[in-house]
């Protein structure tokens, strides 16, 4: 067990805004925090979520030490939109291998949904972390649940007239979770365009293709993942209706030694439910494979 260090506090913790050029000139922004030199914790959303999804996290983790870089994906938040329409895997990968090689200390990829599909990809492909926590994602989740979050982002294709409208969309994807008592935090969400409409973040295309397609080479890429014997942290919600018990056992299978955290209380978006069980889970991984005081060899 390494000894915990004392970290940042919240007044000393900074957080700077950065500008990432990925190999197609796409244009991905970043928050960076934590000690430049610390080991780095590179935190990826998921599809239809921004670099907000994790600021309790990314503070925690800063707070505890850790260099956080926090982007959001292209074609999502404040990132550029790829005018080709260039959102595969293999460009997702580009964009990490842009922000790697800008640090230069040892790394962990923590990847929600899409962000862990990313991550998988990545390892198998180019990059090597310490280690991958995948949020809620597995090489097969549940085709019921993939279905209801890519059916909600392709609904309102014509945006929302009000705010009350986007916030009725998101209490019936999810009406398990309180409606906010203040609805202006889900505009970091929004976009008002010149029609005076509100319309999601996310570029349509993103989801223009079949998920069929991208968890099929997910498969592929968690195969090779195996073989690379790096650490991988499964942090499940218990109420997510995208990762199972099944899901969970294939994985074991090409993975042996994957580590399990189920989350009480928590859906798909573990962070948001429960955030501080999921900010323990995380902690407790990094303290076994990439503690403070770690340097790159």
């Amino acid at each position: 067990m390494s000894p915990v260090s004392p970290g940042v506090t919240a007044d000393a913790l900074q957080i700077t805004s950065r500008r990432i050029v990925s190999s197609d000139q796409l244009v991905l922004v970043a928050d960076d925090l934590g000690p430049e030199a610390a080991p780095a914790v590179i935190l990826l959303h998921g599809g239809g979520q921004t670099r907000h999804s994790w600021s309790g996290a990314a503070r925690a983790l800063a707070q505890r030490g850790y260099r956080v870089i926090n982007f959001d994906a292209r074609g999502h938040g404040e990132s550029d939109w790829s005018e080709t329409g260039a959102y595969s895997l293999d460009d997702r990968v580009a964009d990490l291998e842009a922000i790697v090689a800008e640090i230069d200390q040892p790394f962990v990829l923590v990847g929600a949904s899409l962000g862990g599909a990313t991550s998988i990809h990545a390892a198998a492909r180019s990059l090597q972390p310490a280690g991958i926590v995948l949020v809620d994602i597995v090489p097969h989740p549940e085709s019921e649940g993939i279905s209801r979050i890519v059916t909600f982002m392709r609904a309102n294709p014509d945006g929302f007239a009000t705010l009350d409208e986007a916030v009725d969309a998101v209490a019936a994807y999810n009406p398990e979770r309180p409606r906010p008592r203040d609805p202006s935090g889900l505009l970091r969400n929004l976009r008002r365009r010149e029609d005076g409409r509100l319309y999601w973040h996310w570029d349509p295309r993103i989801v223009a293709s079949r998920p069929q397609d991208l968890h099929e080479l997910v498969r592929q890429s968690a195969t090779k993942l195996a073989g690379t014997g790096l650490p991988v942290l499964l942090v499940r919600g218990l109420k997510s209706d995208v990762v199972s018990d099944a899901g969970v056992a294939r994985f074991r299978e090409l993975v042996p030694d994957l580590e399990v955290v189920d989350v009480g209380g928590a859906g798909h978006m573990v962070a948001g439910d429960r955030n501080d069980a999921f900010n323990d889970a995380v902690m407790a991984f990094l303290d076994r494979h990439m503690p403070i005081g770690q340097t790159r060899l």
